[in-house]
């Protein structure tokens, strides 16, 4: 089984179960890399789905490294219906091997699976696959602020440049 499959049945897992999934180095499902931290801006869901900005900063886990600002979108597929306020989304950040991370190798395309709900204040789950050469994955630890009512399940695809 692959890396990425390997992510994708235990993001699978993960999100049935409704558990945050939190990496302690090692662990089988990869290395930990970092955090990364993300504001996402406030907005109306559709029924169809939504998408709204991200600023992120990530916060390597090896000190040698320096901290990275991203920018990006996350659009969500599937129902997405109501109104929420801005929020912030803590992910750990892990790889198969330490070796696949690299300056600026967060930036790329990331899919899976989502599920959330806000009533005043939300929470949700979101366990996402790929970077460059899809080598990485985002396990989600909180989502805090997202106020509102919205209810969503379906697909997300996070961009960052």
């Amino acid at each position: 089984m692959t890396f990425k499959k390997t992510l994708l049945a235990a993001a699978a897992g993960g999100l049935l179960a409704a558990t945050p999934i939190a990496s302690t180095g090692h662990a089988d499902s990869g290395i930990q890399l970092g955090q990364l931290a993300c504001d996402v801006e406030g907005g109306i869901g559709f029924i169809f789905g939504s998408s709204k900005d991200l600023a992120c900063t990530f916060t390597p886990a090896n000190d040698s490294y320096p901290v990275e600002v991203y920018t990006g979108t996350i659009d969500k597929y599937g129902i997405d219906i109501g109104v929420t306020g801005d929020a912030v989304i803590l992910w750990t950040v892990v790889a198969a091997e330490e070796e696949k991370y690299a300056p600026r190798a967060l930036a790329g395309t990331y899919s899976g699976a989502t599920a959330s709900a806000a009533f005043a204040v939300g929470l949700g789950a979101n366990v996402l696959v790929g970077g460059s050469s899809e080598a990485f994955a985002l396990q989600p630890l909180s989502v805090s602020g997202a106020s509102g009512v919205n209810v969503a399940v379906g697909f997300a695809q996070i961009k960052l440049y």
